[in-house]
């Protein structure tokens, strides 16, 4: 399971992350593009990105087709990130797993 530090400053603005819910402790990779999440305040939940990777409209997310590439995720800042700059929305994804909507609902 790959996590981070609990404060993370964002210098430019001044402001700490560590105190907001939805920030990302640790993640767990899966097979079939599953991520196991687990947030700051203790919820936890399962992605499947399966359909955002994989699907017709996949745009910048398909790159994470590539196997090698989608097992280098790490944690920036309370978020799951992959080299290149390519990023999930923390926020958007706790209240889906909180209301126990599939994330993303985009798909």
């Amino acid at each position: 399971m790959r996590s981070e530090t609990d404060s993370e400053e964002n210098r430019t603005l001044g402001l700490t992350t560590s105190a907001a819910p939805w920030r990302i402790k640790n993640i767990r990779l899966s097979e079939n593009y599953h991520i196991t999440v687990q947030f700051k305040d203790g919820l936890e939940g399962v992605l499947d990105l399966s359909e955002l990777i994989m699907g017709k409209n996949a745009g910048v997310f398909s790159v994470l087709r590539n196997p090698i590439l989608f097992y280098q995720a790490y944690l920036s800042h309370g978020a799951i990130t992959w080299p290149g700059e390519l990023d999930l929305a923390p926020d958007a994804m706790y209240e889906s797993i909180k209301n126990q909507r599939k994330y993303p609902d985009s798909i």
